[in-house]
C-alpha cells in the first residue's frame, strides 16, 4: 500500500491595494483646466494659493506652472535690489513685491531674499538671463574671484556655474541671444587673461568661451555697461567699447555717448537714460546720436549727484535711490515709476506713476544693486549692469525678462 505525500502550495500574499488617486487642484474640474487657471493668477497671490492643499503646494514650486504661464503670456515685472551692511559680511538681496491686499500704498514692499553662500564680494559684475541673476567675479579680500553664482528667481535658491577662465573684479557684463558677455575686470598681464579679456557664457552647454578682442582697447576697470540692439556697451575710465555679438566686432563708443555716460544708467525703446552733471535725468538715441533732457519731473524727484541707479521695468523707467530719514542717521531707500515718451518732436517725457519709500537702516549700510526681472523660463534678457565705483552707496539696477520670443526684462511668473 503506497501512501501518497501531498505538497503544500505557499500562500501568496494579497496585493497590496493600489495607491490613492491624487487629489485634484480644484475638485470637480480635470487638473489640465485648473492648471490653465492657476497659471493666469498673479504671482503675488501665489503664497496664499500655496496653503490651499499639498497638490497646490507642489505645483506653485513646479516647473510645470512656469511653462504654462510662459505659454500664456503671463509673466510679470520684479524689481531686485541687493544691500550690503558693514556688519555683514554677505551682500542681501530683496525684491520688490506688490502687496496683494492693497491697492493704495504701501503698494509694494521689499521682501528679503537668501543669503548668497559666497563670502563678501567687492566689484561683482550682473546679469539675468531667463529666470536667474548671474553674480558674475569680484574680489573677496581684495583678490579678484572667478567665481559665478546664480540665482533663481523662480524659487529664490542659489547655484554654483561654472568659473569664468580668468579671475576680475569691476567688469562689464550683459545678455545677448540667450549668452552671458563679460568684459574686462582683468590687468592684461599674461597670455590668459589676454585671450579671455572677454569671455561668453552659454547656459544650455555651461561652458565659457573666450571672446577675440583687439589689444588696443583692452582696459581693466569698467564703470558702467549697457545692451542697446544687440550690442553690449562697456565704459573704461578713459573710453568706452562696444562689441557686436553678430558680427564680432569692436568699435569705440560715440564720444559724446562716452562723456555724457555718468553713473547707472538702463534702456528702455533703444534709448540709454542716466543722469547727467547738474543731477537731471536725460536719454542718449544711439540712431540720432544726441543727448535729450527727460522733461516733467522738475518737481517729482530730487537731483541725483550720486549713488541712483536706473531699470527697465516692463518698459517703464524704474530709478532707485537713497535718502536720510529727516535729520537721523537712517537711510531710506526709494523707488519712483516713470512712464516714458517720445513726443512728435522728439522730445522726451516723463510721468511719475508712484513713488515709494522702503528699508529703513542705519547710515553705516551700502547699497550695492538693484536689477529689474521678469521670471519665466526660456527667455532673452536684456541687461544693464552697473558697478560700484563711484561712491561709498552703491545701488545698481537690472533687469531680467521673459518673453514668449525674446526680450530682456525681469519676469517672474
Amino acid at each position: 500500500m503506497s501512501s501518497s505525500s501531498s505538497t503544500v502550495q505557499p500562500s501568496t500574499p494579497p496585493s497590496p491595494p493600489p495607491p490613492p488617486p491624487s487629489p485634484r487642484l480644484i475638485p470637480s474640474l480635470p487638473d489640465d483646466v485648473a492648471l490653465n487657471i492657476v497659471a493666469r493668477v498673479p504671482r503675488r497671490h501665489h503664497p496664499t494659493l500655496s496653503l490651499v492643499s499639498k497638490s497646490m503646494k507642489s505645483l506653485i514650486s513646479s516647473p510645470l506652472l512656469y511653462a504654462a504661464r510662459s505659454l500664456l503670456s503671463s509673466a510679470e515685472h520684479f524689481l531686485y535690489i541687493s544691500l550690503r551692511l558693514h556688519t555683514s559680511h554677505f551682500i542681501r538681496f530683496y525684491t520688490l513685491y506688490q502687496n496683494p491686499n492693497s491697492t493704495l500704498n504701501p503698494k509694494y514692499s521689499l521682501i528679503p531674499l537668501p543669503l548668497i553662500p559666497s563670502p563678501s564680494l567687492v566689484g561683482s559684475a550682473f546679469a539675468a538671463l531667463d529666470h536667474k541673476i548671474y553674480v558674475l567675479g569680484g574680489s573677496i579680500k581684495d583678490i579678484p574671484s572667478s567665481q559665478v553664482w546664480s540665482l533663481d528667481c523662480r524659487t529664490h535658491t542659489w547655484e554654483t556655474a561654472p568659473n569664468m577662465h580668468v579671475s576680475r573684479e569691476f567688469a562689464a557684463a550683459g545678455a545677448v541671444e540667450d549668452k552671458i558677455y563679460v568684459i574686462g575686470g582683468c590687468v592684461v598681464d599674461n597670455w590668459a587673461r589676454s585671450k579671455n579679456w572677454a569671455e561668453v557664457y552659454d547656459p544650455k552647454t555651461r561652458k565659457w568661451n573666450s571672446v577675440p578682442s583687439p589689444i588696443e582697447i583692452r582696459d581693466k576697470w569698467m564703470h558702467a555697461s549697457a545692451v542697446i540692439d544687440g550690442k553690449v556697451y562697456a565704459m573704461a575710465d578713459r573710453n568706452g567699447v562696444c562689441y557686436e555679438v553678430k558680427s564680432g566686432n569692436w568699435a569705440t563708443v560715440d564720444s559724446d555717448l562716452d562723456n555724457g555716460w555718468r553713473g547707472r544708467a538702463c534702456v528702455i525703446d533703444g534709448v540709454l537714460f542716466c543722469y547727467d552733471y547738474l543731477g537731471n535725468i536725460r536719454g542718449y538715441d544711439v540712431k540720432e546720436g544726441i543727448w535729450k533732457e527727460l522733461k516733467g519731473l522738475e518737481k517729482g524727484l530730487p537731483r541725483f549727484l550720486c549713488g541712483a541707479t536706473m531699470a527697465n521695468l516692463g518698459g517703464k523707467l524704474m530709478v532707485v535711490w537713497e535718502s536720510k530719514n529727516g535729520g537721523g542717521k537712517e537711510m531710506q531707500i526709494r523707488c519712483a515709476e516713470i512712464e516714458v515718451k517720445k513726443d512728435d518732436a522728439g522730445e522726451l517725457w516723463g510721468k511719475i506713476e508712484w513713488l515709494g519709500c522702503y528699508l529703513l537702516y542705519q547710515e553705516e549700510c551700502a547699497m550695492l544693486e538693484a536689477a529689474k526681472l521678469q521670471i519665466e523660463p526660456s527667455h532673452d534678457c536684456d541687461v544693464k549692469l552697473l558697478n560700484p565705483t563711484e561712491c561709498h552707496h552703491n545701488l545698481m539696477v537690472w533687469t531680467w525678462g521673459k518673453w514668449f520670443t525674446s526680450h530682456f526684462l525681469l519676469q517672474l511668473l
